[in-house]
C-alpha cells in the first residue's frame, strides 16, 4: 500500500470500527488456542452440569479424538484442492483477464465481490484465494491505467465473497448431512439430500438476495469524492508457482509429460459422469473428486501438480491439527450427556417458529470460538439436530442455520481472512470497517430467510 496511509485515514465507518479492530488484534488468540481453551471449557461444563467423573470425561475426550478422521481428510482436501485450482495457469490467466474489466473504482469494488462470491459458491478454498488475487490484480492494472482504487476496499470486497460459501457447492454442513455414514447420519435417520438444503428453493433465493444486498451495501459505503484513497503502492502480483521441470532422465520426461495427469483426469471425469447418471448424489467426496478432476485436466504435468500441491499444503496444516481437538470436544459432549443437556436448554427457549433464527444467532457466536465451518458443524450440529427433533422442526433448518451462522460472523472473525490478508499485505483493521457492513447486510437476509421458512 501507499506509504502515505496514516492511522487517521479511512472512511467514517472504518474510523468508527477502529476500537473493535484494536480489540480483535490485541486480545483474540489463534484458532488453535481457541480450540484448546474450548476443550477445557467443555470438560469443566460437563463436570459441573452432568456430574460425570473426570475419568469418564478424559476417556470420552481421548476416544473422540479419532472420531472424525474421515471428515478431517475431506475438509483438508476441500481447502487444499481449492488453493491448487486457484493457482493453476488457466485460472491465473482468467484472473488477469478479469482484472481488466472494471473501468471505475465503484465498478471494481462490486466486480471483485461478485467474482469472489461465485468462486466461494464453487468451493470455499477457491473463493478465499481468488478474492485476494483478483483484488491485487484489479489494483495493479488500475494503477497502470491511472484508476485510483482504494486497495483496502478491494480486499474487503474480495473477502466479502466468502459470506455465501456455506450456501454453495462445498458447504460442509449440507454435504455432511448428504453423506452416508456421516457422524450425524444416525440422528437424521439416513442421508439428507442437498435438494432439501443447498439446492432448496429458499436457500438459492437467499443466496441471490445476499449477493445483491451485499453488493449494494459495498457500493454505498465505498470511498468516493474527497474520501481518502490508499492505493496499491507497487505491483505486488505473484508470479505463477515455480515448477522444477528439469528433464535429464526418462523418468523426468514422464514427470514433465501432460499425458499421466490428463489420462487420470479423463478417467476421474468419466467416473463422475457414471456416478451422477446412475443416480449418485453429491457428497463431500464427490465434491473433492470433481475439483481434483478439473485440476488434473488443467495442469500441464505431474511436475506442475506437485509444485502446486507443495504451495497449497502450508495452508492445510493448522486445520489438520485443530480438527482432532474438535472431535475430542464432540467426544466429551457425547460421552458425558452434555449434548442432551444443551439441547434441552435450547428447546426451552425456542419455539418451532423461532428455532431457526435462534440457532443461526448461536452459530454466529460459536463461530468466534470454532472458526472452521467443518469443525463448528461437528460440535454444534448434533446439539441443534437433537433440539430440532424434540420441537418437530425439519432437520434442513438447523443444518442451514448453523451454515448461515458460520459464514456470517466470518466477516469479523480474523481466522479465514488471514490467507487473503497475507496475499494482499494488509491487516484485519484495514478491512474490518467494510466487512462489518457486510455482516449487517447478510445477517438481515439470513435471519429473514430462516424466519420465513419456519412459519
Amino acid at each position: 500500500m501507499s506509504k502515505t496511509a496514516t492511522p487517521q485515514g479511512g472512511t467514517a465507518i472504518s474510523r468508527a470500527m477502529r476500537p473493535i479492530n484494536n480489540l480483535v488484534e490485541r486480545f483474540i488468540p489463534s484458532a488453535l488456542v481457541f480450540a484448546i481453551v474450548l476443550t477445557f471449557i467443555v470438560a469443566i461444563l460437563a463436570l459441573l452440569v452432568t456430574g460425570s467423573s473426570p475419568l469418564l470425561i478424559v476417556q470420552s475426550w481421548g476416544d473422540g479424538l479419532a472420531g472424525l478422521l474421515a471428515f478431517i481428510t475431506q475438509m483438508a482436501l476441500v481447502l487444499m484442492l481449492g488453493f491448487i485450482l486457484a493457482n493453476t495457469r488457466p485460472v491465473r490467466r482468467l484472473l488477469r483477464f478479469l482484472g481488466r474489466i472494471p473501468k471505475t473504482p465503484l465498478q471494481g469494488y462490486v466486480f471483485v465481490f461478485l467474482v469472489a462470491a461465485v468462486a466461494s459458491l464453487i468451493t470455499w478454498g477457491l473463493g478465499l484465494v481468488v478474492g485476494g488475487l483478483l483484488a491485487r490484480e484489479v489494483a495493479a492494472q488500475g494503477r497502470e491505467r491511472g484508476i485510483r482504487f482504494h486497495f483496502p476496499m478491494l480486499v474487503a470486497a474480495g473477502f466479502a465473497g466468502f459470506v455465501v460459501w456455506h450456501m454453495g457447492y462445498s458447504g460442509s454442513g449440507p454435504l455432511t448431512a448428504a453423506t452416508p455414514d456421516s457422524f450425524i447420519a444416525k440422528q437424521l435417520g439416513g442421508p439428507l439430500s442437498i435438494s432439501e438444503t443447498t439446492f432448496s428453493s429458499w436457500n438459492m433465493i437467499a443466496t441471490v438476495a445476499t449477493i445483491i444486498l451485499v453488493a449494494a451495501s459495498l457500493y454505498l459505503v465505498a470511498p468516493r469524492g474527497n474520501d481518502k484513497i490508499v492505493e496499491l503502492a507497487q505491483d505486488a502480483r505473484e508470479e505463477l508457482v515455480a515448477v522444477d521441470d528439469e528433464v535429464s532422465t526418462p523418468a523426468d520426461r514422464l514427470d514433465a509429460s501432460r499425458l499421466p495427469t490428463l489420462l487420470l483426469g479423463v478417467m476421474l471425469l468419466a467416473y463422475l459422469v457414471i456416478h451422477f447418471s446412475t443416480g449418485g448424489t453429491l457428497t463431500l467426496d464427490i465434491v473433492n473428486w470433481s475439483f481434483l478432476a478439473l485440476i488434473l485436466l488443467l495442469v500441464r504435468s505431474p511436475f506442475e501438480l506437485m509444485a502446486l500441491t507443495k504451495h497449497a499444503a502450508s495452508n492445510v496444516g493448522e486445520i489438520l491439527l485443530q480438527f482432532p481437538l474438535y472431535a475430542g470436544i464432540l467426544g466429551i459432549m457425547t460421552g458425558s450427556g452434555l449434548i442432551q443437556v444443551l439441547s434441552d436448554v435450547f428447546v426451552s427457549i425456542s419455539t418451532p417458529q423461532t428455532f431457526g433464527v435462534l440457532a443461526f444467532l448461536s452459530a454466529g457466536l460459536v463461530n468466534f470460538f470454532v472458526p472452521s465451518g467443518g469443525g463448528q458443524f461437528a460440535v454444534q450440529a448434533p446439539i441443534m439436530l437433537t433440539a430440532a427433533a424434540e420441537l418437530g422442526v425439519d432437520p434442513s433448518i438447523p443444518i442451514m442455520a448453523v451454515a448461515y451462522g458460520d459464514q456470517w460472523t466470518n466477516m469479523i472473525q480474523p481466522f479465514w481472512a488471514l490467507p487473503l490478508l497475507a496475499i494482499a499485505g494488509l491487516k484485519m483493521r484495514d478491512i474490518l470497517g467494510y466487512t462489518t457492513i457486510v455482516l449487517i447486510a447478510s445477517g438481515v437476509v439470513f435471519a429473514a430467510t430462516l424466519l420465513i421458512v419456519s412459519l
